[in-house]
């Protein structure tokens, strides 16, 4: 065999491959569509179920002094970030 028959050989069997990838990835994408609407027709997503209003914890009464150290914390942090 001489190189250009060789060069013609791989450039088909490159074609052959590349064409039969190409038509399998058609196939499947066909095939989920359908799929996807024959499930979608006889199978239809469930309305889902009303849901309830999200109960409120009661919380203790917030003590003064624990607001007074949050808000010195945060002033502290507040004054080292600016230097």
């Amino acid at each position: 065999m001489t190189s250009s028959e060789l060069m013609m050989e791989g450039v088909e069997l490159m074609i052959f491959g590349m064409g039969s990838v190409f038509i399998f990835l058609i196939l499947l994408v066909i095939i989920t569509t359908l799929m996807s609407r024959v499930l979608g027709r006889y199978f239809p997503d469930a309305l889902p179920a009303p849901k309830a209003a999200p109960r409120r914890k009661t919380s203790p009464a917030v003590d003064s002094e624990l607001i007074a150290a949050i808000g010195a914390a945060v002033s502290q942090h507040r004054s080292r970030r600016r230097s």
